[in-house]
């Protein structure tokens, strides 16, 4: 596919996307709001910022720039971020995480990838450098960049042989785009192997910028008074669940009754959107539910506590005994499970791994992680650990371990970006 016959299906479909938002809208509000943002319209321009510009596309990227947000802070005190989002849970989670910078942060939707929107774009914000999230790849972002003197970054980029082959459908508009990226900082070899595979010629493995992710104590206090609610009971998390995994894990419950009596299965859907499905799911098995966001403690007969609250990840971790993560129970690619083992926590996961496969490889080969066959296959590992207190300690510690042996990828992708940033 040429840029060209890109640019021009774009132009045809922007009416259909467009009506794809308002549908979307429906379900979440949020998609209503600052419509003009996607189509490259901006109100008055701050004058006088030296400005960077990241972009998350939704919760999971917008949750692993932390580190690098706060470094890029640091080490240009008198700049600016902009951080470009597509989907509304991203921008609110982004609100949540940053609201500390005050105006050095100002957040975004990414205008679509038409030359004519991303130009406006350009024009209203003219950031130094454009630097993307892990796998966003954007043909007209990347070329009108280049031509106005932008230099385009992907760092904590990881490319799964699955989106390699995906990225291959598309031919030179991928070959161009990756060629025309000036830094790309991969998570780990095999990542940058497969991104040199399309082009891309300065490419630097540094690591994944989500082990340097620092905890704060406010999410912390907030586990522990969640786990007060829930009590003494032996808590297994499963985190970041997608569509079809719920109703596999709480069949495996009731068909196995695996772990000890009273054990509470906390279950985060990854999308809010999800929450209310969850809940009804839930209820036609014929267990007892009960909400995150009710108040009072967790009543001892209750099955299922629903996490249903947005930028509480860390808070879900600190309160379990240990964590499934989600994803990874069908061919989904699985999440990402370094919160978890940063905050010390035995961790299980499912086969499906391939967006995360060498942190979970090497996390299973560090002790750090299981892995389950299947749900019922969970809920058996699950069941051992939460009556084998000292295994449990001992995961636990491996898991803090390996998550610290990994740290340093933002230091190392700041140097790079030093290069790029004038």
């Amino acid at each position: 596919m040429s840029r060209a016959l890109y640019s021009l299906i774009w132009r045809i479909a922007l009416p259909l996307v467009l009506a794809r938002l308002l549908w979307r809208s429906l379900r979440e509000p949020g998609y209503r709001a600052h419509w003009g943002e996607r189509l490259g319209f901006y109100g008055e321009r701050g004058a006088g910022w030296h400005t960077l510009w990241i972009h998350a596309v939704s919760v999971g990227e917008t949750r692993a720039c932390e580190p690098l947000i706060d470094a890029l802070m640091a080490a240009y005190p008198y700049s600016r971020i902009v951080l470009t989002h597509m989907t509304p849970t991203g921008r609110a989670a982004g609100r949540d995480l940053f609201a500390r910078h005050g105006e050095r942060l100002v957040q975004s939707y990414l205008p679509y990838d038409t030359s004519a929107m991303v130009t406006r774009f350009l024009k209203h914000f003219k950031p130094r450098i454009c630097i993307l999230m892990e796998t966003e790849v954007w043909p007209n972002l990347i070329a009108v960049c280049k031509e106005r003197g932008v230099a385009v970054a992907l760092v904590n980029a990881r490319l799964s042989e699955r989106s390699l082959r995906r990225a291959g459908r598309f031919g030179a508009l991928m070959t161009d785009a990756a060629r025309a990226i000036s830094l790309v900082a991969a998570q780990t070899e095999a990542d940058a192997a497969r991104v040199r595979s399309l082009g891309a010629e300065n490419v630097a493995v540094t690591g994944s910028i989500k082990f340097d992710v620092v905890v704060a104590q406010e999410a912390l206090v907030v586990g522990a008074q969640l786990r007060a609610r829930i009590g003494a009971r032996p808590v297994l998390l499963c985190a970041s669940t997608r569509d079809g995994e719920e109703a596999l894990i709480l069949d495996a419950c009731q068909r196995l009754a695996s772990g000890p009596a009273g054990m509470l299965l906390l279950i985060v859907p990854r999308h809010p959107q999800r929450f209310d499905d969850v809940a009804r799911l839930v209820q036609s098995r014929g267990l007892t539910l009960a909400r995150r966001s009710a108040p009072g403690p967790v009543a001892p007969d209750v099955d299922v506590l629903l996490g249903d609250s947005m930028g509480e990840m860390f808070a879900y971790y600190a309160a379990c005994d240990c964590a499934f993560i989600g994803g990874s129970l069908l061919p989904l690619g699985g999440q990402n499970l370094i919160e978890a083992c940063a905050l010390g926590k035995p961790v299980l996961i499912g086969e499906h791994t391939f967006n995360f496969a060498q942190a979970t490889d090497e996390a299973v080969a560090a002790g750090a992680a299981w892995r389950a066959r299947d749900a019922g296959h969970l809920l058996q590992l699950a069941g051992a650990l939460l009556q084998d207190a000292p295994e449990r300690a001992r995961m636990g510690q491996r898991a803090a371990a390996f998550a610290d042996r990994h740290r340093g990828a933002t230091a190392r992708t700041v140097e790079l970006l030093r290069r790029l940033i004038y």
